[in-house]
């Protein structure tokens, strides 16, 4: 299968690139200025030029806090260019993945949200991204919008590259204790997207279009997972640090964050067969990858 995808440096099109061979997949990366989320007009040239088989639209507006004070930039790419990405892969009669977030919800939920829980998001980021989602479903029916959450991988600025950077300069800090979610590896987010690209391309089944939730197996709080990931480290040599567990009122930030990002991911087990792995077994490996790339 040829799969074009939208973006070439994020953490999803950059684990896409290398898990697509393995999967036997050609994934062909397609950025700027080829192909410009803020100049729709780009777009169809771009992916058209590409012949692919299936299209994945993983470029967006990821700078949540930015986008309180930027809110035409990022609704310009996450709702109208998300919207031209599905025009073109309609015009090109090829399936959509779509990448959405967590950020659609509120976070004020006491059990992981489903598919057809209502949304609401508390900042632009997310009303954005919401906007993406109906704009990508009102033009291309052939569509599975994928929402993920708390993305880490061995690319790129992230929550694990964060933490251990920062051990190697301090030996304690706080991290935040009252935000729970699935900490996601991208490297198994492009294993799924893959998969459910695949599927898309080779069937016209109604249950595997439409909205999916994909993340890991397992919750924690960002101290949680600050904590597992210097264990990680420790025990591979690397730099660790003592985490307090602080409250969200004591790191204030100018995007409300969902207090409870966790996603029930039924649906796309049913429809897909898409399980990700526990994100404690998916941590150790991209530990290990950024300790091997700092030295």
């Amino acid at each position: 299968m040829r799969v074009a995808v939208t973006g070439t440096s994020g953490q999803v099109v950059t684990s896409l690139l290398e898990r697509g061979p393995l999967a036997g997949h050609e994934v062909i990366a397609i950025g700027r200025p080829a192909l410009d989320l803020a100049d729709p007009a780009t777009i169809l040239p771009a992916l058209e030029a590409a012949h692919p088989n299936a299209i994945v639209s993983a470029a967006a507006w990821t700078a949540v806090d930015k986008a309180e004070s930027e809110a035409e930039a990022a609704h310009a790419v996450n709702a109208t260019g998300a919207g031209a990405v599905a025009e073109a892969a309609a015009r090109l009669g090829v399936p959509l993945v779509h990448l959405s977030t967590d950020y659609v919800f509120d976070g004020m939920l006491d059990r992981p949200w489903r598919e057809d829980d209502p949304t609401g998001p508390t900042g632009v980021y997310g009303a954005t991204k919401l906007a993406g989602e109906q704009a990508v479903l009102a033009a291309h029916p052939d569509s599975a919008i994928l929402r993920t959450a708390w993305v880490y991988s061995p690319f790129g600025a992230n929550f694990v590259g964060t933490m251990l950077r920062l051990a190697g300069t301090r030996d304690e800090f706080g991290v935040v204790g009252d935000q729970v979610g699935n900490p996601t590896s991208a490297l198994d987010i492009a294993d799924g997207v893959l998969r459910v690209a695949a599927n898309l391309a080779a069937g016209s089944d109604p249950a595997q279009r439409g909205i999916f939730h994909m993340t890991a197996a397992g919750e924690a709080s960002w101290a949680d997972f600050a904590r597992a990931i210097f264990a990680a480290s420790a025990e591979l040599g690397g730099p660790t640090a003592r985490v307090n567990a602080i409250t969200t009122a004591d790191y204030p930030t100018p995007a409300t964050r969902p207090a409870n990002s966790r996603l029930d991911c039924t649906r796309i087990a049913q429809a897909h067969g898409v399980a990700l792995p526990r994100w404690q077994d998916a941590l150790p490996p991209v530990v290990a990858r950024l300790l091997t790339a700092q030295t």
